[in-house]
């Protein structure tokens, strides 16, 4: 899994400073109204969460059972399961299927985990061509880009910026509206659709007792990339199993309305194994890659288990107010938002992400949207926690963070010093105010106010003034 997160910093003050961004970012509002909106609409919703989170906890307690059992059910479907410990494992088995069959074509549909391992990249170096298929992604990967949402992998981009990319890389100028772009770009995937050798897709859910996979979607790209091509490779990390159709229909209510706020997607596909001999259409082979990446060591920590429960929906990315000022790029990981600042530092070690359990205000305002009530921010402490305390693989945080830290846990356990603290500056700060605020903060606090005023010290403390009020 391929990092950036050590230019979060940098990343993310000059995404502030992008005005273009700004105003595409804004867009998220209205998938949360959406959302809202949708769940207004279910007499049970806040039920079917509760539901949703005890099948997830049950599930992900019990993982090895559910796989074995989703194994031998695939198989008896005439599918063929493998099993990758790792990103590089999973790529090598795509590769030999591909190379067996002589395949020179790839379509996939949208996927997190493709993009997790970096498929596309093994397939480029190994000469194979692999076309994305979802509408944003196909943008993304015109531009050379990586998705910056899980949802809207190319929210990022307007009209005008999409307009330039295709007449850049698809040679057709001059186009204004969404529907004339997604004219041309219908005509060109139709032909790749038409002549590919295998279909690539990830998995919203595989279910246990059936050995079904599902794939939710609005596009009708996931349909044709699993029934066109000769060969269905699905790649699914090991946490998506479901134990059964019941349960199923717990998440399939709540997944669309979390992601877009529609009651349901406008495709759903149930993929039983390859096609049969008395079907019309379907692939010739089914294979299912499990993927692990990680996801074994994450369930072995009690405190981090519950970040594997994750739909993948992107609501939390919606209402995240670090995020609706970033956007994804920044946070330098397939993964972003509040939920990418869990998971990565997770997959690819905190050493390498310390930055993004900083990256959030503790508002909470992921824990109450999430669809499984995933509590982000006590995670993210928790992550804090860690670094803080050293407890991971390299050197931790610097010698001035260090003695910081111990000077506030020294005041927060002595009342007269904490309050000296707070009560001195408050009133010798009067020649660093202008208008009554700080425009400037001196040396390792001027963080504080790069992009904002600081507010003046309160003469009087919120302690003081509750004691006058008894």
């Amino acid at each position: 899994m391929n990092v950036q997160t050590e230019s979060f910093i940098r990343d993310s003050t000059a995404a502030v400073q992008n005005k273009s961004l700004q105003a595409r970012l804004r867009v998220l509002t209205s998938f949360t109204v959406r959302r809202d909106a949708a769940f207004a609409q279910l007499k049970d919703g806040e039920a079917l969460r509760d539901r949703a989170r005890e099948i997830k906890e049950q599930t992900i307690s019990n993982l090895d059972t559910y796989l074995i059992e989703l194994e031998k059910n695939v198989v008896r479907l005439g599918g063929t399961v493998h099993w990758a410990r790792t990103g590089e494992e999973a790529c090598a088995i795509v590769l030999e299927l591909a190379r067996k069959n002589n395949v020179s074509l790839v379509v996939k549909s949208k996927s997190m985990v493709t993009e997790e391992v970096e498929l596309n990249d093994a397939l480029e170096h190994a000469g194979i061509e692999a076309v994305e298929t979802d509408l944003g992604e196909y943008i993304v990967q015109l531009a050379h880009e990586k998705p910056s949402h899980i949802l809207a992998p190319a929210v990022h981009k307007s009209k005008g910026d999409i307009s330039e990319l295709f007449a850049d890389k698809l040679g057709v100028a001059n186009l204004k509206e969404a529907e004339e772009m997604t004219v041309v770009a219908r005509k060109r995937l139709r032909e790749k659709f038409c002549t590919a050798d295998m279909g690539i897709t990830g998995a919203n859910f595989a279910v246990a007792e059936t050995g079904t996979i599902v794939l939710v979607e609005n596009e009708g790209n996931i349909r044709l990339s699993t029934t066109l091509p000769r060969i269905h490779v699905a790649l699914v990390g090991i946490e998506k199993v479901v134990p059964s159709l019941d349960d199923l229909a717990v998440f399939l209510k709540i997944l669309a309305r979390s992601a877009s706020g529609q009651k349901m997607s406008s495709y759903v596909s149930f993929i039983n194994g390859a096609r049969k001999a008395d079907e019309a259409d379907g692939a010739e082979e089914f294979h299912l890659i499990l993927l692990d990446n990680g996801r074994t060591r994450i369930l072995a920590d009690e405190e981090m288990r519950e970040s594997l429960y994750c739909l993948r929906c992107g609501a939390c990315l919606n209402v995240c107010p670090v995020y609706q000022k970033i956007g994804g790029h920044a946070y330098g990981s397939v993964y972003s938002g509040p939920i990418g600042s869990i998971l990565t530092p997770a997959f690819a070690g905190l050493e390498k992400a310390k930055d993004l359990p900083f990256a959030s205000t503790l508002c909470g305002a992921c824990r109450e949207i999430c669809p499984v009530r995933i509590d982000i921010p006590r995670i993210l402490l928790k992550l804090r926690s860690d670094w803080s305390e050293g407890r991971h693989d390299s050197a931790g945080p610097s010698l001035p963070e260090k003695l910081a830290i111990k000077l506030w846990a020294f005041a927060m356990r002595h009342v007269f010093i904490y309050n000296l603290a707070f009560r001195v500056p408050a009133f010798l700060q009067g020649p660093l105010l202008e208008d009554g605020k700080f425009k400037g903060l001196p040396s390792v606090l001027d963080g504080w106010t790069q992009n904002r005023d600081f507010p003046a010290l309160a003469r009087k403390s919120f302690r003081s003034m509750w004691h006058d009020a008894e």
